[in-house]
């Protein structure tokens, strides 16, 4: 389906998400078109979006829309059930929302169980769900966008489900610059590392990346947590395991799109402050893993609100000798410690994913803990 005939069918003109692999082409249409503005606001998280657009709403008078992918649909089930909702403030919107796991398809582990509930948890939340395939015709759709409009009219949402493969749009090719890529990081990181020493990776291609090295290294992944899902949690993660594991250096890996989606745990980790915890942010501006479309990371600044938070070691680096530096100071310092390494975009074609199952890695990963 064309997706930019789709988007004028909606009749919407404000759209606020946060970017999925499934609906690549949607985000790439709106980003040609818009870019980053105010029709355009790619956001932190979901909820931050679902609000955003209950504020445009609210100035306008109009329907926004908001596109997720499935797994984001937690981070929205908050705004929805208590400020959207037609009992409370009935605020309308239309959900575009990228199904990931679906049943039936092969996907990744981490989007199995969300894959099986997603309709579920839309009827949960009395959002009807329209699913979008190869064979929908933008005229079924155009009759389903008139039901949905009478439900707008009452403070009601509804939502557009996509399926793999439904939308189709060919994006103009980003230039990414830089020399310094994000595997080098990680594979700078195992080098500084000591044996008793655990990583702990976020979502995407920054875990994928961690296991493949780990095999091209000869190395066992028993000392390593890859956060497969559960987008920006992993500094919590490390936090829970560095001040239960205070023997241990626990390296976090994250990435800037992850560190802004729940940017708060940065206070929580800085008031507890375990001497024992590394937290790195693989800062390239872009949720790559997912398309490519830009986070405002590189518009802030971390290392400043790192350091306000109160984290007792604060760095930004930008190439691989600023990186083996800073790396070298680590790990004979002690102190709760954050670094920023800025990198461009880019992953190898051949980059495969982890052959362990989630579950194999828990276990093995607890059994080397103890």
């Amino acid at each position: 389906m064309n997706v930019e005939e789709l988007v004028r069918r909606t009749g919407a003109d404000f759209f606020t998400g946060v970017p999925d692999s499934q609906l690549n082409a949607l985000c790439s249409y709106l980003y040609d078109r818009y870019g980053v503005s105010g029709q355009h606001i790619i956001a932190a998280n979901e909820g931050n979006a679902a609000a955003i657009a209950a504020g445009y709403h609210l100035a306008t008078g109009k329907v926004p829309v908001v596109y997720l992918q499935n797994s984001g649909l937690g981070n929205l089930v908050n705004p929805v059930a208590s400020l959207m909702h037609h009992s409370i403030y009935g605020i309308p919107c239309l959900f575009f929302v990228g199904w990931r796991g679906e049943p039936g398809i092969q996907d990744e582990p981490q989007h199995g169980f969300q894959g099986e509930i997603t309709i579920e948890l839309l009827q949960g939340l009395e959002i009807p769900a329209f699913v979008i395939d190869k064979c929908v015709t933008l005229e079924q759709v155009s009759a389903q966008l008139e039901a949905y409009r009478r439900l707008f009219a009452q403070g009601r949402q509804a939502a557009l489900v996509i399926r793999k493969g439904a939308l189709e749009y060919k994006r103009k090719d980003a230039v990414h610059q830089g020399a310094l890529r994000r595997e080098a990081v990680i594979a700078s990181i195992l080098d500084h590392t000591g044996s008793k020493d655990v990583i702990v990776s976020t979502t995407g291609r920054t875990s994928r990346e961690l296991f493949e090295l780990r095999e091209r290294r000869g190395e066992g992944h028993d000392r390593d947590f890859l956060t497969v899902g559960s987008m920006g949690h992993s500094s919590s993660i490390a936090l829970g395991i560095a001040l239960e594991k205070p023997g241990r250096r626990v390296w976090c890996i994250d990435g800037d799109g992850a560190a802004l989606m729940h940017m708060g745990a940065m206070a929580v980790i800085a008031a507890q402050a375990p001497a024992n915890l590394v937290h790195i942010v693989v800062n390239n501006g872009a949720h790559e893993s997912v398309g490519g479309l830009p986070t405002v990371a590189n518009q802030i600044d971390l290392t400043g609100i790192a350091r306000s938070c109160g984290y007792a070691h604060v760095a930004r680096v930008s190439d691989l000798e600023q990186l083996h530096h800073a790396l070298k100071q680590i790990v004979v310092q002690t102190g709760l410690t954050f670094l920023e390494v800025r990198t461009s975009q880019g992953a190898r074609q051949n980059l495969g994913r982890p052959t362990k199952t989630p579950l194999e890695n828990k276990t093995a990963f607890m059994k080397w803990l103890q």
